[in-house]
Order: structure tokens, then sequence, then C-alpha cells
């Protein structure tokens, strides 16, 4: 074999190689890590969580960690950017969560992340109930902390002594999502006796078989008195 194409085999795998070389770092390089997921969806008091984080680009597998700040009591943040439990606290929770790649060299990216943890359906007492004469009065704001409507049923009874149960108050409407303090006012005349003031709250979201449920009883009872 003559020297000219000893030297051309030779070009050629010098080629080759770096060819392949150029290959593995590109493989092993990937696009550009970023994270996709700038937003989460609100999670539910009590209820079960699960949102994935979404990242493009880098070298798979991608591993995931958080990084500051503290998720909801409840939560948990797994490796594979799962974001799930449920959440035992309400409120506002602020933290950074940061996705590392497989490449070489290794990228990793950063992102600050605001979960909602909100109550679905919130009763309270708006004006503690209270005896004027013969008449028991008072009032309760309703919340709704979804995205949803809720076909929002309220019945409220006052329970005298012997367990005698007589409606103070009822509303039944549609209580659009987000709504923040709803008040429904009630009152109505009763007999003398101790009464306690029970307030059951209804709330049915028939597009996802969903019934949410509150609760309000008075601390003591109400004393209605004879000509009062």
């Amino acid at each position: 074999m003559s020297f000219q194409s000893k030297l051309w085999i030779v070009i050629f795998l010098v080629g080759s190689t770096a060819l392949a070389v150029a290959g593995q770092q590109a493989a092993a390089t990937g696009e550009p890590l970023s994270i996709r997921t700038v937003n989460l969806s609100k999670a539910n008091l009590r209820q079960q969580y699960r949102y994935r984080l979404e990242a493009q680009g880098g070298v798979s597998p991608l591993q995931w960690r958080l990084t500051s700040g503290s998720l909801a009591p409840g939560l948990a943040l797994g490796e594979d950017g799962i974001l799930s439990g449920v959440p035992t606290r309400a409120g506002e929770f602020r933290f950074t969560v940061t996705v590392r790649d497989s490449g070489k060299p290794v990228y990793e990216r950063s992102q600050e992340l605001v979960l909602r943890v909100v109550t679905p359906l919130l009763a309270e007492w708006s004006e503690y109930p209270k005896i004027n004469g013969q008449r028991v009065e008072g009032a309760i704001k309703v919340s709704n902390g979804t995205d949803r409507d809720f076909d929002l049923t309220v019945i409220i009874l006052a329970v005298n002594e012997i367990g005698r149960a007589t409606a103070v108050g009822y509303q039944h409407v549609t209580l659009k999502q987000e709504t923040s303090e709803l008040a429904i006012p009630f009152g109505e005349n009763l007999p003398p006796g101790a009464y306690e003031v029970n307030v059951d709250v209804v709330a049915e979201v028939p597009a996802i078989d969903t019934i949410y449920r509150a609760r309000l009883v008075t601390k003591e009872k109400l004393q209605v008195r004879q000509g009062q």
C-alpha cells in the first residue's frame, strides 16, 4: 500500500473519531435545560393533591428537589417532579425547586413557585346569634375557595332542650367560584326555651360529583323567656 493511501486512511480514522466524540458530547449536553412550570394549580385543604412539574431540554433522567422555602404540611416533592399529598393547613406557601440533568457537565435550573392551599367551603359567623325579645337573630358568611360554582344549600335550625327544631333560616343559591364571605342573615320568633342554633351548609358540584359540607353550632344555649 502506498504512503498516500495510508495517509488517507489515517485522516479518515481521525475524522471519524472526531465526529463520534462530537456526537457523544452533543448527546451528553442536549438542548438547554429550562423549567416550564411557573404556576401551580390551587390545592384544597385535606384533599388529595397531585401536580407534575415540567422541564424541557437537558439530558435525561432529570432529578428534582426542594432547595428553599417550605411546602404545605402534608405535601412532598418526588425526584420525578411530582408534587403530591394531602395538605393539612390552608395558606400561601412559597418555595424554590431545582431540576438537575444527567449531562456532562451537569446543568441545573431553579424556579420559585407559590402554592395556595384553600378551604373549598368555609362557613363562619358574621353576626353571632343573639336573642332580641322573642326572636333569635344572626348571620353567617360563606366562601367558595375553588374554581367551580357551588349549588349551595344553607339550613339553620334552633333546637330546644327537648330536641324540637324550628327553622330560623334557609337559602338555596349558586355560590360562584372564588366568592368570599357571602352574607346570609337569619331570624325567627321562638317560643320560650333554651336553644342551640345549628347551621348546616352543603355545597354540591355536579360536574365533578363532589359535595362539600360545613357546620356551625352555638357554644351555649340561648334563652328565650316568656314575655321578654
